[in-house]
């Protein structure tokens, strides 16, 4: 049986599409997401990509005022650690929610984002 990788580009791509995609071990059924070269669980390759969602809360954020480098024209802007509904965590950009209003608990909706023409993971309200 040929091993089928997943790569990020492939993940990158169904996100510009606005499809958020996991992946599932067909050895021990760990989820994952973005996609990995091996399960974390049994280290094994055996990748399904799998629909996700995209529906989760907020388990912590932070508010970027000093930008990176290259990026001082994007702050003030928040970053998010969000738990889908599936059960796995995902970095991501929050957009079109306050400041204020931001809370762990939050409910938020993936949305992708475009970044100097790259994309990004984006979430906002639910």
């Amino acid at each position: 049986m040929t091993e089928r990788v997943i790569h990020l580009k492939d993940f990158f791509e169904e996100a510009r599409a606005g499809r958020l995609t996991g992946i599932r071990c067909g050895h021990c059924g760990a989820l994952a997401i973005p996609p990995k070269e091996l399960c974390e669980q049994c280290h094994q390759r055996q990748w399904q990509p799998v629909p996700l969602e995209g529906a989760g809360t907020v388990v912590s954020f932070t508010v970027i005022r000093v930008a990176p480098r290259g990026r001082s024209a994007e702050v003030p802007y928040a970053v998010a650690v969000v738990r889908l509904t599936e059960g796995v965590s995902l970095l991501g950009r929050v957009v079109d929610i306050p400041f204020d209003a931001l809370k762990a608990g939050l409910p938020v909706r993936f949305r992708p984002i475009e970044l100097d023409g790259r994309t990004a993971i984006g979430f906002g309200p639910a």
